[in-house]
Formats: C-alpha cells, structure tokens, sequence
C-alpha cells in the first residue's frame, strides 16, 4: 500500500461519490482518479519523469491541485509542493536545492515561467489545465505505473525558512499513511466526513489533513474559494455541510468576532500550524457549541503529533496528548527524559517522522536523536500526559540569568481589551543580557494605551519579564501559513536599537 494505491481503492469503492466541492463544481472520485492518471501519463511520457524524480507543484489552491498530488505518486515520481506566495528567486532555490526538472503550475503564476527558467535551464514546465485536457492521456484499462513501497520518499516538504534557508523534510509513503491513520483514529474520520479546507494545499498541515486523510478514508473535501468575506465562507462551509474545519488560530480569532450565530454544522475544529491563544478558546466557548481542539505538529513529523482529544475536556493551552502511534517526551540536552512538570525540549518518535532533510546530512544528525526527532519546542507534560509548550528554543530569553518564554507574555496581552494580535521578542541589553519587546496590533477602531498595558502586565507577570517597550503596528508580519514573522520583528527592533 502507498498513497496512490490508497487512493486508487477509495476511487474504487466509492466511483460515483462526491470527493470534492469547489464552488459550485462537484468532482467525482472517478473524476478525480481520471484526471490523475491524465497527470501521471503526461508526466512519463512528455515530461521524462521516472522513479525517484522530484516534481515541483507552483499552485494556488484549486480542483487540479488533488490530481496533480497524485498524479506525481502514480508515476513513481516525489511531490515538492511550493509555496505560491514566494517570489521566483526563492522558488529558485528549491528548485535547485531538490533537483527539480519538472514543475506544475497554472496560468495565473506562468508570468514566472521565463524567470525561472533563467534560474534553472533545464526546468520544464507545464500548465495543469492542458495536461487535463489532453485527450492522449485518457485513463487506461491496466496502467502500467511503478509500484512504490512504504519506505519510498513521496513528498519533500520545504520548512517556512523563517531562519535562513528552508529545508526539505523527506516525508515517505509510510510516514504519510501513518499520520493519516493517527488523525483518523483521533478525529474520528469516517466517510460521510466533509473537510473544509481553507489554507493552502501546499501546507504540510493541509496535504495531510484537508487533502490526504478526507480522500483515503472516503470522505470528502470542500475546497473553499475565498476566505473574503468571512460572512460568504461560512455560507460555503454551511450549503456544503462541512463537519471538520482544520484551521489555524488568526481564522478562528476572525470567527469569533464576526456576528454570526453559535449554531454551525461543523461536529469539530482543529486548530493547529501556530499556538492557540487561550483567550481565542475561552472567547469560542462561549460563543459556539462546536469544540475547538488545539493541537500541534512539525512538518519533519508529517506533522501533526498532538492534539486535545476529541470528546474529552480540553485543557485550555495544552497541545494535548500524542495522537495514537506516537510517542512524545520531554528531554534535556543529554538526552535524558524529564519527569512531569521538567521543563525541557519536547521530541517526538513514531512512524510519522521524517527520513531526514534532502542532501543536509548535518542538519538531520542535529535534529535525529536516537530516533527521536527534536522539535525545537519547549515545554512539559503535566501528570495527566497533556503537554504544553512554553516557547521555541530560539525564542526563549535570558534575562538576567532567567529563562523568560514570549509565549507567557504574549498570552497575558491578548487579555488586554483591543488587542489583536501580539508577539515579544528579545532584544540585546548590556546590563541584563536580553530584554522582551513587545509589538501588538489592536483591533479595528481601537487604541491600545501603552502605559496601561505595561502596567496590566506589572499586576500579572514578575517584574523581569514585562517589557520594556510596547510597539503598535496596524498589522503584524506573517508568513503565508499565518505565523508571525518574529525573523522580521528582530530586524526592526534592531533597526529601531541602532537608529536611537
């Protein structure tokens, strides 16, 4: 079994069901199975991609993007989905960096198409649209595409590259098939499941759970068009009766300040890719009988690695519980595995986890250890087996000697009335070592008064942890995926530092 096979028996079973929804197009799993035998023949056959070869995906979200995934599969070949918000510089470099001879992408990103060419000459690419319609790649009785086992590499994803160049986490077919399996398992995921789809397929988080779990366990997918308005989304998730909504916080934050009422056919939301401010969940409890589940994964990890479990009480900001097949412990830099309440870094190992970073042999060595994969993420477990996180290993101050976690900080200002969104960085100090900076954007119409803020955060936060400064901005700087940029922050704090 590998993810095509999987899919291929899900077309199978289910040839007349509806496996996604785009507007008010319908695909069927035959469709869909179709089109990407089309994607498969078309790619051995005009564009020479055999077993092993890495191909670029340069969409936006579309219906093509699910038959493009496996058409790639089908011909042996690896999928490299690249982020369609990047610049054809950066998309240079992962096009180099994987080797990449063959790219899809559609007509709106072409523009690119003599750019990237010029970055890599030996790059061919194609238009998703014509592979579809050619008619010499119609579906066969008895394809002839290359079996591909569990431990095959299937997809290459490139990390955020929030701290210089991203890396390619190598991602197998057993590694995916085993996630898939978790999140079914902790979801609950059957087929009259309908998986709302919001974010970018290009995502780990999305490729995972919007596209590959919904498909292999025969549910369906409803690939919104437009998340504006917020009003027009939701009438979207309700006409096509949505029941799981994976998402990331900003959305859910978004949702519980729109005037809609608190009844949703959603049975679930998941929320994940960033932390859950425990003010955004306190806020969606109130207001939505739904449950909104926070949990947490990592690309290397395939990547969801926890999350609150369905059906019991969510502890408000815990990451959860490993989801089933996986392990997680809490380490010290020896190695050494922490007792409850021990702060350390936290590490995961199972079947989900990575084969390692393309051609960065070093790289893996640091972050593989003993098999377990190092997150990067600190926190602890508390006697029930939920974990928490504390911060990011880089992220973590030391302020006079004490270890200062952003996060803490940051949870205490989104109390504060009129904030929208907030990060705290460290910046350098020649008397304490670091000090924690503040930058915030209120929300619509409001002011922050800052002197009041910073003395809220005296009254609930030990003298060395409030911040120094309190910086407004109308928004803060984000990745695609919605995390903010606090690479981007440093920089301004440091420009701001230099300047006074």
């Amino acid at each position: 079994m590998n993810l095509a096979t999987a899919f291929r028996a899900s077309a199978k079973a289910h040839p007349h069901k509806h496996a996604l929804f785009w507007g008010e197009q319908e695909f069927t799993y035959a469709a869909l199975e179709d089109q990407s035998f089309r994607v498969a023949t078309a790619l051995q056959r005009d564009m020479g991609v055999g077993i092993g070869d890495r191909v670029g995906l340069w969409l936006k979200n579309c219906p093509e993007y699910i038959p493009a995934v496996f058409g790639v599969l089908l011909a042996g070949g690896v999928v490299v989905p690249i982020n369609n918000f990047l610049k054809p510089d950066e998309v240079g470099f992962i096009l180099n960096d994987a080797g990449i001879e063959a790219l899809i992408t559609d007509a709106t990103l072409a523009e690119h198409q003599h750019a990237l060419t010029g970055l890599r000459p030996t790059l061919r690419i194609s238009d998703i649209a014509q592979i579809n319609s050619g008619a010499a790649g119609a579906k066969a009785d008895t394809p002839s595409f290359p079996h591909r086992s569990q431990s095959d590499l299937a997809v290459i994803i490139y990390t955020s590259g929030t701290t210089g160049r991203p890396k390619g986490a190598m991602l197998s077919h057993g590694n995916l098939l085993h996630n898939v399996e978790s999140c079914r398992i902790v979801l609950r995921a059957v087929g009259d499941d309908r998986f709302a789809v919001i974010l970018p397929l290009f995502h780990s988080f999305m490729l995972c759970v919007g596209l590959f779990l919904p498909l292999l366990v025969g549910g369906s997918i409803v690939l919104v068009k437009s998340l504006h308005p917020l009003k027009n989304l939701v009438q979207e998730i309700v006409g096509r009766r949505a029941s799981i909504l994976p998402a990331i916080p900003q959305f859910f934050r978004s949702m519980v300040h729109a005037p809609l009422g608190p009844e949703l056919p959603l049975r679930a939301c998941f929320s994940g890719a960033a932390p859950l401010p425990m003010q955004v969940l306190t806020e969606w409890g109130r207001k939505f009988t739904v449950p909104l589940l926070e949990g947490y994964g990592l690309s290397e990890a395939s990547p969801v690695v926890s999350m609150n479990p369905l059906g019991l009480p969510s502890k408000p900001g815990s990451i959860g519980k490993p989801i089933p097949h996986v392990e997680m412990s809490v380490q010290n830099d020896a190695g050494e595995c922490l007792p409850p309440g021990e702060v350390g870094e936290i590490c995961v190992r199972g079947g989900n986890v990575m084969q390692g970073y393309w051609n960065q042999p070093e790289e893996t060595a640091r972050t593989l250890r003993r098999g377990w994969l190092l997150t990067g993420d600190i926190g602890y477990r508390d006697s029930d087996g939920y974990f928490y996180i504390t911060d990011r290993k880089k992220d973590m101050l030391l302020v006079n000697g004490l270890n200062v976690y952003p996060r803490e900080i940051e949870e205490v200002i989104y109390q504060f009335p009129g904030v929208k969104e907030t990060a705290v960085i460290g910046v350098p100090d020649s008397r304490k070592g670091e000090q924690p900076v503040a930058y915030l954007s209120p929300n619509d119409g409001a002011q922050v008064d800052e002197q009041a803020l910073i003395h809220f955060l005296r009254s609930r936060l030990a003298d060395y942890k409030v911040p120094r400064q309190i910086m407004v901005l109308p928004t803060l700087p984000r990745n695609s995926t919605g995390k903010i940029l606090k690479t981007s922050l440093r920089a301004m704090a440091s420009g701001e530092i230099q300047s006074s």
